[in-house]
């Protein structure tokens, strides 16, 4: 793994700590690297009306969106689980929509995983 995606792996780590997860306990925060070098954060926010949950991944999307920045080249997710997880379906379908070979990386203390989103949505869909 180089440099550059270890060290957003670390950032998202960072962000992680902020999640509001009490119902999973799973913590996991983002970070999404833009094209123009900015690095926008986010972590999952948990509600008990569990349809308004949002991945940590789509709030850093939102804020880099929100700031106007919408070329993206690497999204780093990092659990607080002995398990890594990929982005959900949901999340898949947003990065999608901005960024048809984004890289990614995934992992936990004990894994790191390197894909693109279009390993994780194949056949995706787009109007």
């Amino acid at each position: 793994m180089n440099k550059q995606l270890n060290d957003l792996l670390e950032i998202a780590k960072k962000a992680s700590n902020n999640a509001y997860a009490p119902y999973s306990l799973f913590k996991i925060g983002a970070a999404l690297l833009t094209e123009s070098g900015e690095i926008f954060t986010g972590c999952n926010i948990e509600n008990a009306s569990f349809s308004l949950t949002i991945c940590a991944e789509r709030v850093a999307i939102f804020k880099a969106i929100s700031n106007n920045n919408l070329k993206f080249s690497a999204l780093a997710i990092y659990v607080q689980s002995d398990k890594a997880f990929p982005p959900c379906g949901a999340c898949r379908q947003v990065i999608n929509e901005f960024s048809k070979d984004l890289n990614i990386i995934y992992g936990n203390n004990k894994q790191t995983i390197i894909t693109n989103i279009n390993k994780l949505l194949p056949d995706s869909f787009s109007l």
